[in-house]
Protein backbone atom coordinates (compact mmCIF):
# COMPACT_ATOMS: atom_id res chain seq x y z
CA UNK A 1 0.00 0.00 0.00
CA UNK A 2 2.89 2.46 0.79
CA UNK A 3 4.69 1.95 -2.24
CA UNK A 4 1.26 2.78 -4.25
CA UNK A 5 0.90 6.16 -2.65
CA UNK A 6 4.57 7.07 -2.89
CA UNK A 7 4.28 5.86 -6.80
CA UNK A 8 0.77 8.47 -6.99
CA UNK A 9 2.89 10.68 -5.01
CA UNK A 10 5.86 10.81 -7.51
CA UNK A 11 3.41 10.77 -10.32
CA UNK A 12 1.78 13.87 -9.43
CA UNK A 13 5.28 16.30 -8.84
CA UNK A 14 5.81 19.61 -10.40
CA UNK A 15 8.74 19.07 -12.74
CA UNK A 16 7.57 17.02 -15.88
CA UNK A 17 11.20 15.71 -16.92
CA UNK A 18 11.41 14.02 -13.30
CA UNK A 19 8.04 12.53 -13.94
CA UNK A 20 9.10 10.60 -16.58
CA UNK A 21 12.29 9.60 -15.26
CA UNK A 22 10.11 8.20 -12.47
CA UNK A 23 7.60 6.52 -14.78
CA UNK A 24 10.10 4.83 -17.17
CA UNK A 25 12.01 3.79 -13.77
CA UNK A 26 8.47 2.45 -12.32
CA UNK A 27 8.00 0.61 -15.08
CA UNK A 28 11.14 -0.94 -15.48
CA UNK A 29 10.93 -1.82 -11.49
CA UNK A 30 7.72 -3.18 -11.68
CA UNK A 31 7.56 -6.87 -10.60
CA UNK A 32 4.88 -8.73 -12.92
CA UNK A 33 3.55 -10.83 -9.80
CA UNK A 34 3.23 -7.32 -7.74
CA UNK A 35 -0.73 -7.74 -6.82
CA UNK A 36 -0.65 -3.42 -7.42
CA UNK A 37 0.11 -3.83 -10.78
CA UNK A 38 -2.74 -6.32 -11.65
CA UNK A 39 -5.36 -4.94 -9.63
CA UNK A 40 -7.38 -4.06 -12.49
CA UNK A 41 -7.52 -7.15 -13.80
CA UNK A 42 -9.41 -8.42 -10.44
CA UNK A 43 -12.53 -8.42 -9.33
CA UNK A 44 -12.87 -5.54 -6.99
CA UNK A 45 -13.36 -6.34 -3.08
CA UNK A 46 -14.17 -2.53 -1.33
CA UNK A 47 -14.22 0.85 -2.16
CA UNK A 48 -10.88 1.79 -1.27
CA UNK A 49 -9.56 -0.99 -3.33
CA UNK A 50 -11.40 0.41 -6.68
CA UNK A 51 -10.48 3.56 -5.81
CA UNK A 52 -6.61 2.91 -5.54
CA UNK A 53 -7.04 0.19 -8.65
CA UNK A 54 -8.97 3.03 -10.85
CA UNK A 55 -5.86 5.38 -9.74
CA UNK A 56 -3.50 2.74 -10.88
CA UNK A 57 -4.58 1.75 -14.15
CA UNK A 58 -2.49 3.98 -16.21
CA UNK A 59 -3.27 3.00 -20.16
CA UNK A 60 0.00 2.57 -21.60
CA UNK A 61 1.39 0.39 -18.19
CA UNK A 62 -1.74 -1.86 -18.32
CA UNK A 63 -1.20 -2.37 -22.06
CA UNK A 64 2.73 -3.46 -21.40
CA UNK A 65 1.71 -5.39 -18.18
CA UNK A 66 -0.84 -7.35 -19.91
CA UNK A 67 1.42 -8.26 -22.91
CA UNK A 68 4.36 -8.77 -21.09
CA UNK A 69 2.46 -10.60 -18.39
CA UNK A 70 1.07 -12.81 -21.38
CA UNK A 71 -2.63 -12.48 -19.68
CA UNK A 72 -5.23 -13.04 -22.54
CA UNK A 73 -9.19 -11.78 -22.07
CA UNK A 74 -11.81 -13.60 -21.55
CA UNK A 75 -14.03 -14.25 -24.46
CA UNK A 76 -16.87 -14.36 -22.21
CA UNK A 77 -15.80 -10.68 -21.25
CA UNK A 78 -18.89 -8.39 -21.86
CA UNK A 79 -16.79 -5.27 -20.50
CA UNK A 80 -13.18 -4.36 -20.93
CA UNK A 81 -12.23 -1.65 -18.39
CA UNK A 82 -8.34 -0.69 -19.90
CA UNK A 83 -6.90 -0.10 -23.24
CA UNK A 84 -5.86 -4.03 -24.83
CA UNK A 85 -3.59 -4.19 -27.50
CA UNK A 86 -4.54 -6.10 -30.68
CA UNK A 87 -2.10 -8.94 -30.04
CA UNK A 88 -4.55 -9.35 -26.76
CA UNK A 89 -7.79 -9.24 -28.30
CA UNK A 90 -7.52 -11.82 -30.74
CA UNK A 91 -4.99 -13.77 -29.11
CA UNK A 92 -5.96 -17.58 -29.92
CA UNK A 93 -8.45 -18.99 -27.05
CA UNK A 94 -6.61 -21.72 -24.71
CA UNK A 95 -8.21 -24.67 -23.01
CA UNK A 96 -9.59 -28.24 -23.90
CA UNK A 97 -11.58 -28.95 -27.55
CA UNK A 98 -15.52 -29.59 -27.71
CA UNK A 99 -15.20 -33.10 -28.01
CA UNK A 100 -19.14 -33.13 -29.55
CA UNK A 101 -18.54 -30.94 -32.23
CA UNK A 102 -18.04 -31.98 -35.43
CA UNK A 103 -15.64 -31.10 -37.69
CA UNK A 104 -17.96 -29.30 -40.01
CA UNK A 105 -18.85 -27.56 -36.78
CA UNK A 106 -15.63 -26.75 -35.95
CA UNK A 107 -14.01 -25.03 -39.42
CA UNK A 108 -14.13 -21.37 -39.51
CA UNK A 109 -17.12 -20.04 -41.50
CA UNK A 110 -18.09 -16.67 -42.04
CA UNK A 111 -21.60 -17.29 -43.43
CA UNK A 112 -24.48 -19.73 -42.65
CA UNK A 113 -23.76 -22.53 -44.14
CA UNK A 114 -20.02 -22.31 -44.59
CA UNK A 115 -17.05 -20.42 -45.40
CA UNK A 116 -17.01 -18.26 -48.44
CA UNK A 117 -13.67 -17.23 -50.00
CA UNK A 118 -13.60 -13.97 -52.20
CA UNK A 119 -13.30 -14.21 -55.28
CA UNK A 120 -13.41 -11.39 -58.28
CA UNK A 121 -16.38 -13.01 -60.94
CA UNK A 122 -18.52 -10.79 -62.76
CA UNK A 123 -22.44 -10.75 -61.22
CA UNK A 124 -23.71 -11.53 -64.83
CA UNK A 125 -20.91 -13.80 -65.51
CA UNK A 126 -21.88 -15.98 -62.52
CA UNK A 127 -25.64 -15.56 -62.95
CA UNK A 128 -24.84 -17.09 -66.82
CA UNK A 129 -22.62 -20.28 -65.58
CA UNK A 130 -25.85 -21.00 -63.11
CA UNK A 131 -28.34 -20.98 -65.52
CA UNK A 132 -26.50 -23.03 -67.84
CA UNK A 133 -25.46 -25.59 -65.30
CA UNK A 134 -28.94 -25.80 -64.07
CA UNK A 135 -30.18 -26.50 -67.83
CA UNK A 136 -27.41 -27.93 -69.88
CA UNK A 137 -25.75 -29.79 -66.93
CA UNK A 138 -22.14 -27.79 -67.47
CA UNK A 139 -20.49 -24.56 -67.06
CA UNK A 140 -17.03 -23.61 -67.17
CA UNK A 141 -14.63 -24.50 -64.61
CA UNK A 142 -13.32 -20.76 -62.32
CA UNK A 143 -10.30 -22.68 -61.54
CA UNK A 144 -9.04 -23.41 -65.26
CA UNK A 145 -7.84 -20.27 -67.56
CA UNK A 146 -10.86 -19.73 -69.85
CA UNK A 147 -8.54 -19.14 -72.79
CA UNK A 148 -7.75 -22.46 -72.99
CA UNK A 149 -10.31 -24.31 -74.78
CA UNK A 150 -10.58 -28.18 -74.20
CA UNK A 151 -12.57 -30.58 -72.01
CA UNK A 152 -10.65 -29.43 -69.02
CA UNK A 153 -12.60 -26.17 -68.82
CA UNK A 154 -15.91 -27.29 -68.26
CA UNK A 155 -17.19 -28.96 -65.28
CA UNK A 156 -20.20 -30.97 -64.80
CA UNK A 157 -21.56 -32.63 -68.38
CA UNK A 158 -18.13 -32.27 -70.52
CA UNK A 159 -19.54 -34.10 -73.43
CA UNK A 160 -23.32 -31.87 -72.95
CA UNK A 161 -20.25 -29.00 -73.51
CA UNK A 162 -18.68 -30.45 -76.29
CA UNK A 163 -21.81 -31.17 -78.33
CA UNK A 164 -23.12 -27.34 -77.89
CA UNK A 165 -19.64 -25.95 -78.04
CA UNK A 166 -20.00 -24.49 -74.60
CA UNK A 167 -22.32 -22.31 -75.44
CA UNK A 168 -24.24 -20.50 -72.42
CA UNK A 169 -28.43 -19.84 -71.98
CA UNK A 170 -27.77 -16.97 -72.95
CA UNK A 171 -26.83 -17.52 -76.91
CA UNK A 172 -28.16 -19.39 -79.28
CA UNK A 173 -27.11 -22.08 -81.50
CA UNK A 174 -28.12 -20.90 -84.83
CA UNK A 175 -26.69 -18.02 -86.81
CA UNK A 176 -29.01 -15.72 -87.72
CA UNK A 177 -29.20 -16.51 -90.88
CA UNK A 178 -30.12 -19.98 -90.06
CA UNK A 179 -32.47 -19.21 -87.68
CA UNK A 180 -35.09 -17.56 -89.82
CA UNK A 181 -38.07 -20.40 -90.49
CA UNK A 182 -38.95 -20.66 -93.80
CA UNK A 183 -42.48 -19.22 -94.72
CA UNK A 184 -45.15 -21.23 -95.55
CA UNK A 185 -43.70 -23.48 -98.26
CA UNK A 186 -40.32 -21.65 -99.00
CA UNK A 187 -37.52 -19.07 -98.24
CA UNK A 188 -38.44 -15.60 -97.32
CA UNK A 189 -36.95 -14.59 -100.57
CA UNK A 190 -39.59 -16.40 -102.45
CA UNK A 191 -42.37 -14.76 -101.17
CA UNK A 192 -44.35 -12.63 -104.32
CA UNK A 193 -43.64 -9.23 -104.57
CA UNK A 194 -41.45 -9.28 -101.22
CA UNK A 195 -38.03 -7.19 -101.39
CA UNK A 196 -36.46 -7.19 -97.64
CA UNK A 197 -37.31 -6.92 -93.99
CA UNK A 198 -37.40 -3.25 -93.97
CA UNK A 199 -38.86 -2.57 -97.98
CA UNK A 200 -41.31 -2.65 -99.17
CA UNK A 201 -43.72 -4.77 -101.66
CA UNK A 202 -43.48 -4.16 -104.88
CA UNK A 203 -46.96 -3.28 -105.25
CA UNK A 204 -47.73 -1.57 -101.90
CA UNK A 205 -49.30 1.75 -101.90
CA UNK A 206 -48.65 4.63 -99.72
CA UNK A 207 -51.74 6.46 -100.10
CA UNK A 208 -53.79 6.08 -97.27
CA UNK A 209 -57.00 7.31 -98.41
CA UNK A 210 -59.32 4.47 -99.62
CA UNK A 211 -60.89 3.87 -103.34
CA UNK A 212 -64.58 3.89 -103.24
CA UNK A 213 -65.12 0.28 -102.85
CA UNK A 214 -63.21 0.17 -99.92
CA UNK A 215 -65.16 3.19 -98.34
CA UNK A 216 -68.62 1.99 -98.99
CA UNK A 217 -67.12 -1.38 -97.05
CA UNK A 218 -65.91 1.00 -94.64
CA UNK A 219 -69.36 2.89 -93.82
CA UNK A 220 -71.26 -0.53 -93.32
CA UNK A 221 -69.14 -1.65 -90.77
CA UNK A 222 -69.63 1.96 -88.83
CA UNK A 223 -73.18 1.84 -89.35
CA UNK A 224 -73.21 -1.67 -87.98
CA UNK A 225 -71.34 -0.72 -84.91
CA UNK A 226 -73.28 2.30 -84.34
CA UNK A 227 -76.44 0.50 -84.66
CA UNK A 228 -75.35 -2.56 -82.37
CA UNK A 229 -74.39 0.50 -80.02
CA UNK A 230 -77.88 1.99 -79.64
CA UNK A 231 -79.36 -1.42 -78.85
CA UNK A 232 -76.85 -1.74 -76.40
CA UNK A 233 -77.96 1.40 -74.87
CA UNK A 234 -81.93 1.21 -74.69
CA UNK A 235 -83.99 3.87 -73.79
CA UNK A 236 -85.92 3.24 -70.82
CA UNK A 237 -89.12 0.96 -71.25
CA UNK A 238 -92.52 2.68 -71.84
CA UNK A 239 -93.87 2.57 -68.45
CA UNK A 240 -97.78 2.19 -67.54
CA UNK A 241 -99.92 0.73 -64.56
CA UNK A 242 -102.80 -1.24 -64.26
CA UNK A 243 -105.55 -0.36 -61.57
CA UNK A 244 -107.09 -3.62 -60.45
CA UNK A 245 -109.90 -2.34 -58.00
CA UNK A 246 -113.08 -0.68 -59.25
CA UNK A 247 -112.89 2.28 -57.21
CA UNK A 248 -109.41 4.03 -56.37
CA UNK A 249 -111.15 6.35 -54.22
CA UNK A 250 -114.16 5.60 -51.27
CA UNK A 251 -116.82 7.63 -50.34
CA UNK A 252 -114.52 9.89 -48.78
CA UNK A 253 -112.03 10.80 -51.52
CA UNK A 254 -109.91 8.33 -49.78
CA UNK A 255 -107.04 6.31 -51.84
CA UNK A 256 -105.50 2.87 -50.50
CA UNK A 257 -102.80 4.34 -48.99
CA UNK A 258 -105.30 5.60 -46.02
CA UNK A 259 -104.80 3.55 -43.12
CA UNK A 260 -107.95 1.11 -42.57
CA UNK A 261 -109.56 2.19 -38.81
CA UNK A 262 -111.22 -1.13 -38.87
CA UNK A 263 -109.03 -3.99 -38.34
CA UNK A 264 -108.72 -4.00 -34.47
CA UNK A 265 -105.41 -2.56 -34.51
CA UNK A 266 -104.00 0.50 -33.91
CA UNK A 267 -101.48 0.77 -37.07
CA UNK A 268 -100.98 4.63 -36.84
CA UNK A 269 -98.80 4.00 -33.42
CA UNK A 270 -95.05 2.68 -33.72
CA UNK A 271 -95.57 0.19 -29.92
CA UNK A 272 -94.82 -2.79 -30.57
CA UNK A 273 -96.47 -5.79 -29.21
CA UNK A 274 -96.43 -6.39 -25.74
CA UNK A 275 -94.95 -10.60 -26.91
CA UNK A 276 -94.72 -11.99 -30.12
CA UNK A 277 -95.59 -15.91 -31.21
CA UNK A 278 -94.05 -18.88 -33.54
CA UNK A 279 -96.50 -18.99 -36.64
CA UNK A 280 -97.99 -22.06 -37.19
CA UNK A 281 -100.03 -22.24 -39.94
CA UNK A 282 -100.65 -20.59 -43.67
CA UNK A 283 -103.42 -18.30 -44.07
CA UNK A 284 -103.48 -16.72 -46.96
CA UNK A 285 -101.51 -16.67 -50.81
CA UNK A 286 -101.25 -14.01 -52.92
CA UNK A 287 -100.33 -14.95 -56.39
CA UNK A 288 -99.89 -12.99 -59.42
CA UNK A 289 -96.60 -12.88 -60.26
CA UNK A 290 -95.49 -15.13 -63.38
CA UNK A 291 -92.09 -15.60 -62.26
CA UNK A 292 -89.76 -15.90 -58.70
CA UNK A 293 -90.30 -12.85 -56.55
CA UNK A 294 -86.95 -11.16 -55.64
CA UNK A 295 -88.08 -8.57 -52.66
CA UNK A 296 -90.87 -7.54 -50.53
CA UNK A 297 -91.80 -4.28 -48.46
CA UNK A 298 -94.14 -3.15 -46.02
CA UNK A 299 -96.01 0.00 -45.82
CA UNK A 300 -94.00 2.25 -43.54
CA UNK A 301 -95.30 2.38 -39.97
CA UNK A 302 -98.56 0.61 -40.93
CA UNK A 303 -98.19 -2.21 -42.89
CA UNK A 304 -101.40 -2.55 -44.15
CA UNK A 305 -99.96 -2.58 -47.78
CA UNK A 306 -97.21 -5.03 -49.23
CA UNK A 307 -94.87 -4.15 -52.80
CA UNK A 308 -93.80 -6.66 -54.26
CA UNK A 309 -91.13 -7.49 -57.27
CA UNK A 310 -90.96 -9.92 -59.11
CA UNK A 311 -88.47 -11.48 -62.28
CA UNK A 312 -91.25 -11.06 -64.42
CA UNK A 313 -90.37 -7.50 -64.74
CA UNK A 314 -93.24 -6.47 -62.73
CA UNK A 315 -94.26 -4.41 -59.25
CA UNK A 316 -97.47 -5.00 -57.31
CA UNK A 317 -98.94 -3.91 -54.43
CA UNK A 318 -101.08 -5.89 -52.13
CA UNK A 319 -104.11 -5.50 -49.69
CA UNK A 320 -102.63 -6.77 -45.81
CA UNK A 321 -106.06 -6.69 -44.16
CA UNK A 322 -109.41 -6.94 -45.69
CA UNK A 323 -109.93 -8.65 -48.97
CA UNK A 324 -106.01 -8.84 -49.41
CA UNK A 325 -106.64 -8.03 -53.21
CA UNK A 326 -104.15 -7.10 -55.50
CA UNK A 327 -104.21 -3.13 -56.02
CA UNK A 328 -102.05 -1.93 -58.42
CA UNK A 329 -99.41 -2.99 -60.75
CA UNK A 330 -96.39 -1.45 -61.65
CA UNK A 331 -95.19 -1.86 -65.46
CA UNK A 332 -91.91 0.23 -66.87
CA UNK A 333 -88.94 -2.19 -66.61
CA UNK A 334 -87.54 -4.35 -69.92
CA UNK A 335 -85.58 -7.00 -66.88
CA UNK A 336 -85.95 -8.70 -63.64
CA UNK A 337 -87.13 -5.71 -60.79
CA UNK A 338 -84.12 -6.35 -58.24
CA UNK A 339 -84.98 -4.20 -55.33
CA UNK A 340 -87.42 -1.63 -54.13
CA UNK A 341 -87.63 0.86 -51.46
CA UNK A 342 -90.61 3.27 -49.53
CA UNK A 343 -89.81 6.54 -48.72
CA UNK A 344 -90.79 7.65 -45.15
CA UNK A 345 -94.48 8.51 -46.08
CA UNK A 346 -94.97 5.51 -48.79
CA UNK A 347 -96.33 8.10 -51.17
CA UNK A 348 -93.26 7.20 -53.70
CA UNK A 349 -90.87 4.31 -53.92
CA UNK A 350 -87.73 3.72 -56.04
CA UNK A 351 -87.62 0.29 -57.74
CA UNK A 352 -84.04 -0.83 -59.54
CA UNK A 353 -83.89 -3.56 -62.27
CA UNK A 354 -81.59 -5.44 -64.01
CA UNK A 355 -82.14 -3.09 -67.62
CA UNK A 356 -80.05 -1.08 -65.45
CA UNK A 357 -82.62 1.22 -64.21
CA UNK A 358 -83.68 2.84 -61.15
CA UNK A 359 -87.03 4.45 -61.51
CA UNK A 360 -88.78 6.46 -59.34
CA UNK A 361 -92.70 5.89 -58.79
CA UNK A 362 -95.80 7.43 -57.19
CA UNK A 363 -97.57 4.58 -55.12
CA UNK A 364 -101.31 6.16 -55.31
CA UNK A 365 -101.36 7.19 -59.34
CA UNK A 366 -98.81 4.03 -60.34
CA UNK A 367 -96.90 7.26 -62.51
CA UNK A 368 -93.30 6.76 -62.62
CA UNK A 369 -91.81 10.40 -61.75
CA UNK A 370 -88.12 10.05 -62.68
CA UNK A 371 -85.86 7.52 -64.17
CA UNK A 372 -81.98 7.51 -62.84
CA UNK A 373 -79.10 5.40 -64.11
CA UNK A 374 -75.27 5.53 -64.70
CA UNK A 375 -75.25 2.47 -67.37
CA UNK A 376 -74.50 0.05 -64.76
CA UNK A 377 -76.96 -2.20 -62.81
CA UNK A 378 -78.09 -1.60 -59.63
CA UNK A 379 -78.43 -4.41 -57.09
CA UNK A 380 -79.74 -2.23 -54.35
CA UNK A 381 -81.82 1.15 -53.64
CA UNK A 382 -82.60 3.12 -50.40
CA UNK A 383 -84.27 6.33 -49.61
CA UNK A 384 -82.43 8.34 -47.24
CA UNK A 385 -84.68 8.16 -44.23
CA UNK A 386 -84.23 11.51 -42.76
CA UNK A 387 -87.30 13.79 -43.27
CA UNK A 388 -85.58 16.74 -44.43
CA UNK A 389 -82.90 14.55 -47.48
CA UNK A 390 -86.27 12.69 -48.66
CA UNK A 391 -84.91 13.95 -51.93
CA UNK A 392 -81.82 12.29 -51.57
CA UNK A 393 -81.44 8.57 -52.75
CA UNK A 394 -78.60 5.97 -52.70
CA UNK A 395 -77.59 2.82 -54.77
CA UNK A 396 -75.38 -0.26 -54.82
CA UNK A 397 -73.90 -0.29 -58.33
CA UNK A 398 -72.39 -3.50 -59.74
CA UNK A 399 -69.17 -1.35 -60.75
CA UNK A 400 -68.25 -1.19 -56.91
CA UNK A 401 -69.74 2.03 -56.31
CA UNK A 402 -72.32 3.29 -54.47
CA UNK A 403 -74.11 6.13 -56.27
CA UNK A 404 -75.99 8.52 -54.76
CA UNK A 405 -78.77 10.56 -56.86
CA UNK A 406 -80.32 13.83 -56.05
CA UNK A 407 -84.37 13.28 -57.05
CA UNK A 408 -84.86 17.17 -58.09
CA UNK A 409 -81.77 17.03 -60.26
CA UNK A 410 -81.76 14.17 -61.14
CA UNK A 411 -78.07 14.03 -60.69
CA UNK A 412 -75.47 12.21 -59.28
CA UNK A 413 -74.15 14.32 -56.42
CA UNK A 414 -71.75 11.75 -54.27
CA UNK A 415 -69.71 8.65 -55.15
CA UNK A 416 -68.61 6.22 -52.13
CA UNK A 417 -66.14 4.06 -54.66
CA UNK A 418 -63.93 1.84 -51.92
CA UNK A 419 -65.26 -1.45 -52.48
CA UNK A 420 -63.38 -4.19 -54.31
CA UNK A 421 -66.83 -5.90 -55.46
CA UNK A 422 -70.29 -5.49 -56.53
CA UNK A 423 -72.19 -3.69 -53.80
CA UNK A 424 -74.98 -5.96 -52.52
CA UNK A 425 -76.49 -4.05 -48.97
CA UNK A 426 -76.97 -0.11 -47.48
CA UNK A 427 -78.51 -0.36 -44.60
CA UNK A 428 -78.51 3.19 -42.38
CA UNK A 429 -77.96 3.48 -38.58
CA UNK A 430 -76.83 5.63 -36.12
CA UNK A 431 -80.22 8.01 -36.26
CA UNK A 432 -79.23 7.81 -40.20
CA UNK A 433 -76.06 9.58 -39.10
CA UNK A 434 -74.32 6.92 -41.16
CA UNK A 435 -75.13 3.76 -43.17
CA UNK A 436 -73.26 -0.01 -43.43
CA UNK A 437 -72.68 -1.29 -46.87
CA UNK A 438 -71.51 -5.27 -48.14
CA UNK A 439 -69.96 -6.09 -50.84
CA UNK A 440 -68.80 -9.25 -53.07
CA UNK A 441 -64.95 -8.53 -51.65
CA UNK A 442 -66.33 -9.77 -48.40
CA UNK A 443 -66.07 -6.86 -46.57
CA UNK A 444 -68.33 -4.87 -44.52
CA UNK A 445 -67.81 -1.08 -44.58
CA UNK A 446 -69.35 2.22 -42.35
CA UNK A 447 -69.43 5.43 -43.88
CA UNK A 448 -70.51 8.65 -42.27
CA UNK A 449 -72.90 10.59 -44.20
CA UNK A 450 -72.05 12.19 -47.89
CA UNK A 451 -68.25 11.48 -46.86
CA UNK A 452 -66.89 8.98 -49.47
CA UNK A 453 -63.79 7.43 -47.51
CA UNK A 454 -65.71 4.80 -45.34
CA UNK A 455 -64.32 5.34 -41.41
CA UNK A 456 -64.73 1.23 -40.49
CA UNK A 457 -63.42 -1.17 -42.56
CA UNK A 458 -64.20 -4.98 -41.58
CA UNK A 459 -62.73 -8.03 -43.53
CA UNK A 460 -61.43 -10.70 -41.83
CA UNK A 461 -59.95 -14.03 -43.63
CA UNK A 462 -62.64 -15.89 -42.87
CA UNK A 463 -65.52 -13.86 -43.58
CA UNK A 464 -67.64 -14.77 -46.38
CA UNK A 465 -70.40 -12.30 -48.85
CA UNK A 466 -73.03 -11.17 -46.49
CA UNK A 467 -75.57 -9.84 -49.66
CA UNK A 468 -78.28 -9.59 -46.93
CA UNK A 469 -78.31 -6.90 -44.22
CA UNK A 470 -81.10 -6.24 -41.92
CA UNK A 471 -81.22 -3.67 -38.76
CA UNK A 472 -82.86 -5.02 -35.33
CA UNK A 473 -86.23 -2.94 -34.12
CA UNK A 474 -83.84 -1.21 -31.39
CA UNK A 475 -81.45 0.23 -33.79
CA UNK A 476 -78.52 -1.72 -32.12
CA UNK A 477 -77.29 -4.86 -33.93
CA UNK A 478 -77.20 -5.66 -37.95
CA UNK A 479 -78.09 -9.09 -38.90
CA UNK A 480 -75.98 -10.35 -41.48
CA UNK A 481 -77.04 -13.31 -44.17
CA UNK A 482 -73.42 -14.87 -44.36
CA UNK A 483 -72.83 -17.34 -47.36
CA UNK A 484 -71.29 -20.03 -45.16
CA UNK A 485 -74.35 -20.75 -44.18
CA UNK A 486 -75.25 -19.22 -40.65
CA UNK A 487 -76.66 -15.73 -39.58
CA UNK A 488 -73.89 -13.17 -37.86
CA UNK A 489 -74.98 -10.41 -35.65
CA UNK A 490 -72.74 -7.09 -35.36
CA UNK A 491 -73.09 -3.91 -33.24
CA UNK A 492 -74.75 -1.22 -35.35
CA UNK A 493 -73.67 1.32 -32.44
CA UNK A 494 -70.05 2.84 -32.00
CA UNK A 495 -67.30 -0.07 -32.98
CA UNK A 496 -69.56 -2.34 -35.14
CA UNK A 497 -67.93 -5.51 -33.55
CA UNK A 498 -69.23 -8.98 -34.26
CA UNK A 499 -71.20 -10.87 -31.18
CA UNK A 500 -69.64 -14.27 -31.76
CA UNK A 501 -71.87 -15.61 -29.17
CA UNK A 502 -74.95 -14.77 -31.74
CA UNK A 503 -74.45 -17.04 -34.26
CA UNK A 504 -78.02 -18.81 -35.93
CA UNK A 505 -76.60 -21.86 -37.79
CA UNK A 506 -79.01 -25.06 -39.22
CA UNK A 507 -80.15 -23.40 -42.54
CA UNK A 508 -78.43 -23.69 -46.06
CA UNK A 509 -78.34 -20.18 -48.07
CA UNK A 510 -75.30 -20.86 -49.66
CA UNK A 511 -75.47 -18.74 -52.89
CA UNK A 512 -78.97 -16.71 -52.11
CA UNK A 513 -79.44 -13.39 -50.82
CA UNK A 514 -82.34 -14.77 -48.36
CA UNK A 515 -83.43 -11.89 -46.41
CA UNK A 516 -83.13 -11.92 -42.73
CA UNK A 517 -85.80 -10.22 -40.31
CA UNK A 518 -86.40 -9.53 -36.11
CA UNK A 519 -89.82 -9.94 -34.70
CA UNK A 520 -91.04 -6.47 -33.38
CA UNK A 521 -90.07 -7.46 -29.58
CA UNK A 522 -87.00 -8.89 -30.36
CA UNK A 523 -87.42 -12.27 -29.79
CA UNK A 524 -87.01 -14.21 -32.62
CA UNK A 525 -84.97 -14.07 -36.13
CA UNK A 526 -86.12 -14.88 -38.87
CA UNK A 527 -85.08 -15.77 -42.30
CA UNK A 528 -86.32 -18.13 -45.76
CA UNK A 529 -83.59 -20.45 -46.94
CA UNK A 530 -82.46 -22.56 -50.25
CA UNK A 531 -84.87 -25.50 -49.59
CA UNK A 532 -87.92 -23.13 -49.43
CA UNK A 533 -88.28 -23.56 -45.78
CA UNK A 534 -88.82 -20.53 -43.46
CA UNK A 535 -86.77 -20.91 -39.98
CA UNK A 536 -87.46 -19.30 -36.54
CA UNK A 537 -84.40 -18.73 -34.32
CA UNK A 538 -84.66 -17.64 -30.59
CA UNK A 539 -83.26 -14.51 -30.14
CA UNK A 540 -81.77 -15.52 -26.35
CA UNK A 541 -80.50 -18.83 -26.75
CA UNK A 542 -79.41 -19.20 -31.03
CA UNK A 543 -81.64 -22.26 -30.81
CA UNK A 544 -83.66 -23.17 -34.20
CA UNK A 545 -87.65 -23.10 -32.59
CA UNK A 546 -89.39 -23.60 -35.64
CA UNK A 547 -89.49 -24.94 -39.49
CA UNK A 548 -92.16 -24.58 -41.80
CA UNK A 549 -92.17 -25.50 -45.55
CA UNK A 550 -92.79 -22.24 -46.92
CA UNK A 551 -92.04 -22.87 -50.86
CA UNK A 552 -91.35 -25.13 -53.56
CA UNK A 553 -88.18 -22.95 -54.46
CA UNK A 554 -85.83 -20.50 -52.17
CA UNK A 555 -87.73 -18.70 -49.94
CA UNK A 556 -85.65 -15.48 -50.55
CA UNK A 557 -87.31 -13.07 -48.13
CA UNK A 558 -89.11 -13.17 -44.92
CA UNK A 559 -90.81 -10.00 -42.94
CA UNK A 560 -92.45 -10.49 -39.58
CA UNK A 561 -95.28 -8.00 -39.18
CA UNK A 562 -94.06 -4.89 -37.28
CA UNK A 563 -97.94 -4.71 -35.55
CA UNK A 564 -99.08 -7.90 -35.14
CA UNK A 565 -97.87 -11.00 -32.81
CA UNK A 566 -97.29 -13.68 -34.76
CA UNK A 567 -98.00 -12.74 -38.83
CA UNK A 568 -94.81 -13.43 -41.17
CA UNK A 569 -95.04 -12.86 -44.66
CA UNK A 570 -92.68 -14.84 -47.13
CA UNK A 571 -92.17 -15.04 -50.61
CA UNK A 572 -90.38 -17.36 -52.94
CA UNK A 573 -89.03 -17.92 -56.45
CA UNK A 574 -91.97 -20.02 -57.17
CA UNK A 575 -94.26 -16.80 -57.62
CA UNK A 576 -96.22 -16.58 -54.79
CA UNK A 577 -96.25 -14.55 -51.31
CA UNK A 578 -97.47 -16.37 -48.37
CA UNK A 579 -98.84 -14.80 -45.15
CA UNK A 580 -98.08 -17.28 -41.70
CA UNK A 581 -99.99 -17.11 -38.69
Amino acid sequence: MSAAISSLVSYGSDSDSENESESNTSVEKVNPVDPDATAHLKPLQSESSMSLAVLNSAPEVAVKEAVETGIHLDPALKEVTYNPTYETMFAPEFGPTNPFKSQQMAAPRNMLSGYAEPAHVNDFMFEQQRRTFSSYGYALDPSVDTHESSSNTYIGAVEEAEKHKGLTVFESGLKKSQKRKKVKGGDAGEIDNYLGPWAKYADEKDVAKPTEDEQKELDEITAKRQKKGRNEEDAPSEEKTILHVKDMYDYQGRSYLHVPQDVGINLRSVDTPDKCYLPKKQIHVWSGHTKGVSAIRLFPNSGHLLLSCSMDCKIKLWEVYGERRCLRTFIGHSKAVRDICFNNTGTQFLSAAYDRYIKLWDSETGQCISHFTNRKVPYCVKFNPDEDKQNLLVAGMSDKKIVQWDIRTGEVVQEYDRHLGAVNTITFVDENRRFVSTSDDKSLRVWEWDIPVDFKYIAEPSMHSMPAVTLSPNGKWLACQSMDNQILIFGAQNRFRLNKKKVFKGHMVAGYACQVDFSPDMSYVVSGDADGKLNIWDWKTTKLYHRIKAHDKVCISALWHPHETSKVITCGWDGQIKLWD
